[in-house]
């Protein structure tokens, strides 16, 4: 019963490497364990601890899975759709959209048992998915350009803003004791400033902002469906 229990805590994936005898359950307790205390999904921990290659992880996990194996070093950065998946989830759950056919986005995952990262991406992309199992550490290599470019635009949109108030400031005849150049440090411009990439990013045609009696809450329509962000 005790063994029953412990396995159960193990993800789908470490599961799959223990039936197909390449981790030994004791070995992927600990991974398991480690990963939680460093706060990693069990597939970065695993590949940390360098038990197995994360080539052989992605090939095994795609056939137990039943998903296709593919090879990022062979994605060119052009093919990558317009309207991708939120920078914050795609960190969160390692996943990345790779190509839209048909309204059905090919999604990059290192684990593909994690089902509520799929669920979360259709929820918030509005298409159908299909899964392609990738390697783990070059995911993580292809994410890390995607945050970088992410913040790069922030960057520009900040600079952009900045221009616009030395503009203000420099209006004739406008009163200086009326400037306030420090309110676009405030909490709220950064987080409309993000709410406006990311809007952008996402390819939403309007933004709804609904201030209700206990919360508040945004929206994008994003293909004429209104879908809730935060």
């Amino acid at each position: 019963m005790a063994t029953a229990t412990s396995s159960s805590k193990l993800s789908g994936l470490a599961r799959s490497l223990i039936q197909e005898k390449l981790l030994s359950e004791e070995d992927a307790h600990a991974i398991q364990t480690q990963a939680n205390a460093a706060k990693n999904p069990f597939i970065t921990q695993l590949i940390l601890s360098k038990k197995l290659n994360p080539q052989i992880i992605a090939q095994t996990s795609a056939l137990a899975f039943g998903f296709p194996y593919f090879d990022l070093d062979a994605f060119d950065a052009e093919q990558l759709p317009v309207k991708q998946i939120d920078i914050n989830l795609m960190q969160m759950h390692r996943v990345m959209g790779l190509q839209v056919r048909n309204n059905v986005l090919f999604v990059a995952v290192s684990d593909p048992s994690n089902l509520h990262a799929l669920d979360s991406v259709q929820f918030l992309m509005g298409m159908s998915l299909s899964p392609v199992v990738v390697e783990d550490d070059k995911l993580g290599k292809w994410i890390a350009k995607l945050v970088a470019a992410s913040d790069s635009s922030m960057s520009t949109f900040a600079l952009a803003d900045d221009a616009l108030d030395v503009l203000e400031q420099t209006y004739p005849g406008e009163d200086s004791e009326l400037q306030t150049p420090e309110i676009d440090d405030a909490p709220v411009v950064k987080f409309l400033n993000k709410m406006l990439l990311d809007a952008i990013h996402m390819g939403a045609s309007d933004l709804h902002f609904e201030p209700y009696e206990k919360f508040y809450r945004v929206r994008y329509r994003i293909d004429g469906i209104l879908r809730e962000i935060s």
